[in-house]
């Protein structure tokens, strides 16, 4: 994960766009009422890898505006499909199709928008620094969370989805980030220590409401992980749920408050 983000823009990618397809390959198959086909499935998980390798290439200014265009037919087709499926309740298939797409394709897709900053005119740089933090603070987080949680955790904090989960973790695992967040100053100076405190709690807030948010999800389907292709972790959901509300928060901060 740290080379595809770190080493080269094509690994980021490569390593990217197949993470954007797996998590929406394994999306689909959790829902149990989802009534489309195999080939469907594939379909829509190829379509969401797609709007990642079009941010892709938009963001970098490899593309114009007109790469989404495969996409817009793509969301025209979801929906125009449903007259020939003779599917007992299309609703369900074009709600848990398109909750897919934002949910797993778009906020991964977001990265491409974080990772890609004008340099000059007409020329743009692809970024890592604030990839780097979103993951390298997300696992701290979950690290802090744990062994403060596990030793000393007795305050619920959301107790009918997440038993295990206390409040003395949740402070545990900021502290760390926020300490953490200091490092990535030093590093990077031209980003004030202020900034880097507000973009590291941002991120641990919305990680947190991301995993809460995947346990829903797995509660109301009745599954204990989201898939087992992670050994130790379960599925692509389980190991990139805190990322995928990070991202769109981060994206967010960094836009209002670091590059304006």
């Amino acid at each position: 994960m740290l080379g595809a983000i770190c080493f080269h823009p094509i690994l980021f990618l490569v390593i990217f766009t197949l993470i954007t397809a797996l998590s929406l390959w394994e999306f689909y198959g959790l829902m149990d009422h989802y009534e489309n086909t195999t080939i469907q499935r594939v379909i829509s998980s190829i379509g969401g890898a797609y709007l990642f390798i079009g941010t892709f290439m938009f963001a970098n200014g490899l593309a114009d505006r007109n790469i989404f265009l495969p996409y817009l037919l793509f969301l025209m087709y979801t929906l125009i499909a449903e007259l020939y499926h003779k599917a007992p309740n299309p609703i369900n298939n074009w709600a848990f199709t398109l909750l897919a797409q934002v949910y797993c394709a778009g906020t991964f897709s977001m990265l491409n928008f974080i990772t890609s900053i004008p340099n000059t005119p007409g020329e743009i740089v692809f970024t890592p620094l604030y990839a780097l933090a979103i993951f390298v603070f997300i696992w701290l987080n979950d690290t802090g969370a744990y062994l403060v949680g596990s030793r000393i955790g007795k305050r619920r904090l959301f107790e009918r989805i997440s038993p295990k989960k206390s409040w003395e973790g949740f402070f545990g695992g900021l502290v760390v980030v926020l300490a953490a967040s200091q490092v990535f100053a030093w590093y990077a100076p031209g980003i004030s220590r202020y900034n880097w405190l507000g973009l590291s709690f941002s991120i641990v807030l919305f990680g947190t409401w991301g995993d809460l948010i995947e346990s829903l999800l797995k509660r109301t389907l009745g599954v204990k992980d989201s898939g087992k292709l992670l050994p130790g972790h379960g599925g692509m959901l389980d190991r990139f749920d805190s990322v995928m509300m990070a991202i769109p928060a981060s994206y967010i901060y960094i836009e209002l408050f670091i590059r304006n």
